[in-house]
């Protein structure tokens, strides 16, 4: 029977490679790509396109925050919880390898690249939870790992495994000329989780809003972030990108702001709040608006189909540090 195996495809060029190496013996390969509202899986797909491996994305936005709120093996530098998130992906891989009568599944890891998430216990760890141990191949350092059950039962030809180990990408770099491969993405970033900004929304938004949606996360990647209270945030955008976005993920019962008669920011207070935050909020938006900042002018606020003018006047700099996340 054909052998068939499941390839985790990030983007990056080790998954793309620990691809090819399966793929080069004649194996038929599946890529699996997860998105969430902290990685999408535009990257991936770009990665399988280039090598001709079809692509299969899951959404795993559900499973995903309910282990973010509390990761069992804890998060690494920001927001980002390397382990757990590994875990998940590969148990949720096993399952689309069961369901495709797949094999075994695929991973670029490299030992010992990633201090958190690849020392050989990490691994070992990962591996285990995901409940499908037997079944992860990891071709870049498999020959420096223990044997796994498609190289005992000879789907793969072992002496075709590599043995990659430490954070020098020397081979990779000689592998990918010799591949012709050329677009692939960089090492580092592609998770908001890892970055340090994102990170102390998120962990603002965790401790207020235990109750948040999706839709909430979406508003911690766009403007300048600000707590005026226990329940209410002021999001204030920075350019036009952010304006329309905002603008975009508006709902009824937000409080939306603008300067009604000199451009600035595009400003919303999530779920709304009552006539001094309104206050707060415009006085926000002509700071950063180009409002004369020492007399009063005149903001528009809708709320729902109610479109009120409100006059303000711009915060001093130091009046909202306090506030700011």
């Amino acid at each position: 029977m054909k052998i068939k195996a499941i390839a985790l495809i990030s983007g990056g060029l080790d998954s793309i490679l620990a691809a090819k190496l399966i793929l080069e013996q004649g194996i038929e390969v599946e890529g699996v790509a997860f998105k969430t509202p902290f990685f999408g899986a535009r990257k991936a797909r770009t990665a399988a396109q280039n090598i001709g491996l079809p692509l299969f994305i899951i959404d795993i936005t559900e499973e995903h925050l309910e282990m973010l709120k509390a990761p069992r093996y804890g998060y690494g530098k920001n927001m980002n919880p390397c382990i757990d998130c590994h875990i998940l992906m590969l148990k949720i891989a096993g399952k689309r390898m069961e369901a495709i009568g797949a094999d075994f599944i695929v991973t670029g890891e490299v030992l010992g690249q990633r201090p958190m998430s690849q020392g050989r216990q990490s691994l070992g760890v990962v591996a285990k939870k995901s409940g499908y141990q037997e079944y992860i191949l990891r071709p870049l350092s498999a020959k420096l790992l223990a044997e796994t059950k498609p190289e005992r039962e000879g789907k793969v030809a072992q002496q075709k495994l590599l043995d990659l180990q430490g954070r020098s990408r020397k081979r990779q770099l000689e592998m990918a000329r010799q591949y012709g491969i050329t677009n692939y993405s960089t090492p580092a970033g592609g998770c908001l989780l890892t970055d340090p900004m994102f990170s102390k929304r998120l962990k603002d938004l965790f401790a207020h809003h235990r109750d948040f949606r999706v839709r909430d996360i979406e508003l911690l990647k766009f403007g300048r972030h600000f707590r005026i209270n226990n329940t209410t945030t002021v999001i204030v955008g920075r350019n036009s990108s952010d304006n329309k976005a905002i603008q975009r993920l508006y709902e009824e019962g937000d409080i939306l702001i603008y300067m009604t008669h000199f451009p600035g920011p595009t400003v919303i207070v999530p779920y709304g709040g009552d006539e001094e935050t309104c206050y707060k909020a415009a006085a926000i938006c002509a700071y950063y608006s180009d409002a004369p900042k020492d007399v009063e002018n005149i903001a528009t606020c809708t709320i729902g189909k109610n479109v009120t003018l409100i006059t303000t006047k711009a915060f001093h700099r130091e009046d909202m540090e306090r506030w700011i996340i």
